[in-house]
């Protein structure tokens, strides 16, 4: 049984109202409107004389972004058509509005929002049938005025009509009718612009709900110190969250969807096409990455020594140290000697030339990396480091050929064993033949000259043929 039943009896069997169903059964207006929306929307359309499978409602709307809703159309349908109606040419709107029971505001702006060419030919009709009401037609210089410098504003600019009407203290329903009514062209244009925006996520930029893509003013409060952490000092995000009391997603989201430049800068990269791509793919550097690093990068600018010995020097990793050296001091790498490897790997040159006899035996045959080290005098952990790090698919063939050594000394010593049975059986046929010659064929003597039961010697006459 679901919770939406009572709910549910009601709209199919009455004309109520979702929010009036919802008030009679306790039920929260959203939650019912959605499950109508997701489950039920044949019901939708039924509810509006639509009848439609209910397959193709799920994949149907009830209107379009812009248009009538249902309900306004079956509240006004009759009103409508009556002022389209010759029948009616004499009554004016407010006086059909009466005659339908609804209002003439509303019917006014039904039309003009929906129908206005039956206005132009309920007015044309008017003129040439010589009906006058004496009713003003058009807006009034007064209230003309009163919007003016409202319509200026959404000409020259991007905001909401809400946020034009707070700017110059007019009504929003006011200057919003005042637009749709007199000023069309303009509600066009700026709705073309939302529609050729949609999708699009630029900074400051209008987007397709006609707001511009700004960050909220309460989550602005919320990183506030955070971002001026993140600009101005060298503490880790982590270090930033702990000291701010915010998430540490909800921050980083924050920074990627607001501060994508300001991210970029701490990596040290100041401009770039695609932001997005170069933010993925780039290597985070952090300022407190940079402070590690400083005194080090001033010991090898000033002596000269090797990136190992400086990177022990100042308890650094001696890989993350030439990485980082590479990325950010690349002339004093070079000066170091960093060369490139074929597979595109960055190392010192001398450890380079260091290693490659030992890894051109390694990488050809099946003797230990060990054993290669001792033979050469080279130190057996900084060479397997070496691999390690910079070849690792060496690594794999040389496996590959000491398993295939094995394989081929299996296949030997499987051989050796066969030819060593062929000999030890031909052997073993001599003794037989020399017993059974001693015993003059007596196999019950040539047995016990050879210390077997009889049954076995039977059994070895037939293995060897000699029955």
């Amino acid at each position: 049984m679901s919770k939406y039943d009572e709910a549910m009896n009601l709209y199919k069997t009455t004309n109520l109202s979702v929010v009036e169903i919802c008030r009679r059964t306790n039920t929260p207006v959203k939650a019912f409107r959605a499950f109508l929306q997701r489950s039920h929307r044949d019901l939708l359309f039924a509810r509006y004389g639509i009848k439609i499978p209910p397959k193709e409602a799920a994949k149907t709307l009830l209107r379009k972004s812009k248009g009538q809703s249902p309900q306004a159309y079956i509240k006004y349908k009759e009103a409508i058509s009556a002022c389209d109606d010759i029948k009616y040419i004499e009554y004016n709107i407010s006086q059909i509005a009466r005659l339908f029971h609804v209002t003439p505001i509303g019917l006014s702006q039904q039309l003009r929002s929906h129908f206005p060419e039956i206005l132009e030919r309920r007015e044309k009709e008017r003129q040439r049938l010589g009906i006058n009401d004496n009713f003003l037609r058009g807006t009034s210089r007064r209230y003309k005025q009163q919007y003016v410098a409202a319509i200026e504003h959404l000409r020259n600019s991007d905001d909401t009509i809400v946020r034009t009407a707070e700017l110059f203290n007019v009504s929003y329903t006011g200057l919003r009718s005042h637009l749709l009514y007199y000023n069309k062209a303009l509600v066009d244009s700026r709705e073309n612009k939302r529609i050729k925006a949609k999708g699009t996520k630029k900074l400051g930029a209008i987007t397709g709900n006609g707001r511009k893509h700004l960050p909220s003013e309460e989550n602005d409060k919320i990183y506030k110190e955070a971002i001026r952490l993140y600009r101005t000092t060298a503490m880790t995000m982590d270090d930033i969250v702990k000291a701010t009391g915010i998430t540490f997603n909800g921050f980083k989201n924050y920074l990627r969807m607001w501060h994508i430049d300001l991210m970029l800068e701490r990596r040290g990269i100041t401009s770039a096409d695609n932001k997005e791509e170069t933010l993925r793919t780039s290597k985070q550097y952090l300022k407190s990455t940079a402070a590690k690093y400083a005194e080090a990068i001033e010991e090898l600018k000033i002596n000269g020594e090797s990136t190992a010995v400086v990177a022990k020097k100042y308890n650094l990793n001696s890989d993350s140290f030439r990485e980082y050296l590479y990325e950010h001091e690349p002339e004093l790498a070079e000066r170091l000697g960093m060369t490139i490897l074929p597979n595109g790997k960055r190392v010192l040159a001398r450890s380079a030339n260091k290693y490659d006899e030992a890894i051109g035996i390694y990488k050809a045959s099946t003797e230990s990396l060990k054993s290669i080290s001792a033979r050469l005098g080279i130190q057996y952990k900084s060479i397997g480091g070496f691999i390690r790090r910079n070849y690792p698919d060496i690594i794999e063939i040389h496996n590959r050929l000491v398993e295939e050594e094995n394989q081929r000394r299996k296949e030997q010593a499987r051989d050796q064993a066969m030819i060593d049975e062929l000999r030890n059986d031909e052997k073993e046929k001599q003794l037989i033949i020399e017993a059974l010659k001693s015993a003059d064929g007596n196999k019950r003597h040539a047995a016990k000259i050879l210390g077997i039961c009889r049954s076995t010697l039977y059994n070895k006459l037939k293995v060897y043929q000699l029955e």
